[in-house]
């Protein structure tokens, strides 16, 4: 993940450096600017692609086989979440995603930065974007509002590494699902975090310290 968030860290300074306005209520009490184009961020844009492309359907599930099916538990985890209360959700999709393994994406693509899909995350886990992108794309099909919800890269000032957790607009308050935490916390109780940009299928946000 440090390649491509240094990169997008130069293509944030230099949007910072044109930024005219910015809110001043932005996430973890930062100064936030709307930017439209998501195109800036390919392996997001590609994470979209493949999960919309995928037909969430398993391989042969038989008692025979090595691997279980993952992508059929999770649906099935989901569907018994359909009637539960919007905190009870974001609790419970907190949970299962962080029951998952944190392994750095060299040691499972080669690569120092893959956004993994919920296809590939479930059987073997991932690196913090891609604890946040399941989490994405769980309440997304549980029907929550994709414009209420962003995946945010922080830079974590106590151990001074970059970091991405999820973040759902609670009407008026931001919560967040972190796979450091497995209780969903208030973006005012994370004092140690410190956004860098935070994105969505529709846009994304440059923030700035006020």
């Amino acid at each position: 993940m440090a390649s491509f968030r240094n990169l997008a860290a130069g293509l944030l300074l230099a949007v910072a450096l044109t930024t005219a306005q910015a809110r001043a209520d932005g996430l973890f009490g930062s100064l936030e600017q709307r930017q439209s184009d998501i195109g800036d961020f390919p392996l997001w844009l590609d994470a979209i692609e493949r999960h919309l492309r995928d037909s969430l359907q398993d391989g042969p599930c038989g008692p025979d086989q090595v691997n279980p099916c993952h992508l059929a538990d999770w649906l099935t985890f989901l569907e018994g979440l359909q009637d539960k209360p919007f905190e009870s959700q974001l609790d419970k999709v907190n949970r299962y995603a962080n029951a998952r393994p944190y392994i750095f994406d060299i040691d499972l693509y080669g690569v120092e930065d893959y956004w993994a899909i919920p296809r590939e995350f479930l059987p073997v886990g991932g690196d913090c974007e891609d604890f946040a992108i399941t989490k994405f794309f769980s309440l997304r099909w549980l029907g929550h509002d994709t414009s209420d919800m962003r995946i945010v890269v922080v830079q974590d000032t106590n151990l001074r590494v970059p970091h991405a957790v999820l973040s759902v607009n609670a009407g008026g308050g931001w919560l967040i699902l972190d796979n450091q935490a497995d209780t969903v916390l208030t973006a005012e109780q994370i004092v140690h975090y410190t956004p860098v940009y935070s994105i969505n299928e529709d846009a994304w946000w440059l923030h700035l310290p006020q």
